[in-house]
């Protein structure tokens, strides 16, 4: 395929995965951001063409939602009566991902919904282009932990007496911080040095006011890795 850019690349590792795993009738979770909303797209040209149908999908955050309505996609939510509760695969994108399939995610505010999601799916695909492949997470991008606003200086100093270094995130085209889809704050988190993030996962929430935290590793998904040369790599 030559030297794809990054755009081309994250196109590639979405459509792969949908081809790859989504069949008629599934139960599906469609993530956000823009390498989640290529698979999002790819699932909609082939309802459109006929070769799927009855999908079911529950979306991650409005981004998604409108994506979905614009291509037609039935939407539900995990507590629709078709849907149970259980989802038979989720594909999402991630921030980073290292070598044991562990990711960071939420750079886009959604991590709430996203991990809920997740976490109800029986398989789980995350697709990224190699640019997000790293031995350590947390020390290139951010890990966002959603935050309740009245709990955030609290939640800064026992982050800070972690030995992390945080911030609270602001917004770009309004005054003020992110405001979250559920009314909550986001509080980047630096680390700095590297860290073990399934104990960072369960460190993190137990703090007082913490919602959820960005770091996906209960669930070890497939991850389609596309590189700039067009070829994709699937890490079981």
């Amino acid at each position: 395929m030559g030297n794809l850019d990054q755009k081309e690349m994250k196109a590639l590792a979405g459509r792969s995965a949908v081809d790859a795993l989504v069949r008629s009738g599934m139960k599906l979770g469609l993530g956000t951001g823009s390498t989640a909303i290529p698979a999002v797209k790819r699932v909609g040209a082939l309802m459109a063409e006929g070769r799927l149908k009855d999908i079911k999908a529950v979306p991650t955050s409005f981004q998604t939602v409108l994506e979905c309505e614009a291509l037609g996609i039935p939407l539900f939510s995990l507590n629709s009566r078709e849907i149970g509760g259980k989802l038979d695969l989720t594909i999402d994108g991630a921030d980073e991902a290292d070598g044991r399939n562990f990711c960071t995610k939420g750079g886009g505010g959604a991590l709430l919904l996203e991990k809920i999601i997740a976490y109800a799916s029986l398989s789980y695909a995350i697709v990224v282009d190699e640019s997000k492949i790293v031995d350590n997470l947390g020390l290139t991008f951010a890990i966002p932990i959603e935050v309740i606003p009245e709990a955030r200086i609290p939640v800064i100093q026992a982050l800070q007496e972690m030995g992390t270094e945080p911030a609270l995130r602001e917004a770009l085209r309004k005054a003020g911080p992110v405001i979250t889809e559920h009314g909550n704050f986001i509080v980047d988190v630096r680390l700095k040095q590297a860290a073990d993030p399934a104990v960072l996962e369960a460190e993190f929430n137990r703090i007082p006011g913490v919602v959820e935290n960005g770091l996906f590793t209960c669930l070890r998904p497939s991850v389609f890795i596309a590189r700039r040369d067009g070829a994709i790599e699937r890490r079981d």
